[in-house]
């Protein structure tokens, strides 16, 4: 059903986590992929590994997320799909711990280095008639929690943004949708909330609501390749939970 055989895809945040799983389904399935990632030594390794290529650079500044999604694309011809993914490793805060002077550098750190490569995505596609735009959020833009205010902040205005480009993006035959997880072992963000004792907290409760199992990045991976797949040529403007049971929203 996710058959993506020659479909050229572009993996922002590729290197590493839910990123890299979703890279691995997706040349699995027949993909030509790119990955990329901030840090080149690790960018390297993971595309070696991969069979990929590899483009770097920081999908937060608008210049360097133009460069990497027009360097993709010249490179493959094109581009048929775009997972970006790349939303950083925000800490839950309580609001009152968040000085006035941070909270909109923890807003725009998750938010930017999403909705940036789509918006260029969105101009290459829009030329060539065609495409896929995944966005990779969280069930925070959904439900609010204690502790995540302003991550909640930045996740649901990716699943809006998604949305609203998926209303414009149709008549030039482009679908975006977003996928909104909770909770994910075995990726590097999963390790670092579960060392802090305020997040550990928080997603330790969690994880006892994942009656159905905790995700994992191949739960991502298995959705992320069906969705940029022709079996879902009529799906966009959706924002689909993975959480195990923790919410149903």
């Amino acid at each position: 059903m996710a058959d993506l055989s020659g479909q050229r895809v572009l993996v922002i945040g590729g290197t590493a986590g839910i990123g890299r799983a979703c890279a691995v389904r997706m040349i699995g399935e027949g993909a030509v992929v790119t990955v990329a990632g901030r840090n080149p030594e690790r960018g390297r390794a993971a595309a070696d590994a991969l069979g990929a290529a590899l483009v770097t650079g920081d999908a937060s500044r608008p210049a360097e997320a133009r460069r990497m999604v027009d360097t993709a694309a010249q490179e493959m011809g094109g581009l048929d799909v775009v997972l970006s993914a790349a939303g950083g490793d925000p800490m839950p805060r309580l609001l009152h711990d968040i000085p006035v002077e941070e909270l909109m550098g923890d807003v725009t750190g998750s938010l930017a280095p999403v909705i940036l490569p789509a918006r260029v995505a969105y101009e290459v596609m829009g030329a060539q008639g065609h495409g896929c735009i995944l966005m990779i959020a969280s069930d925070a833009g959904k439900l609010a929690t204690p502790g995540e205010a302003a991550i909640g902040a930045a996740m649901a205005g990716i699943a809006m943004f998604a949305r609203a480009m998926a209303i414009e993006g149709k008549r030039h035959r482009i679908r975006v949708n977003t996928i909104t997880p909770s909770i994910v072992r075995n990726t590097p963000l999963y390790d670092k909330l579960m060392a802090d004792p305020f997040a550990g907290k928080l997603f330790g409760k969690a994880e006892g609501m994942a009656r159905l199992g905790v995700a994992e990045p191949e739960d991502i991976a298995h959705l992320a390749a069906f969705l940029a797949s022709p079996a879902a040529a009529r799906i966009t403007g959706q924002t689909i939970s993975v959480t195990g049971g923790i919410s149903a929203i």
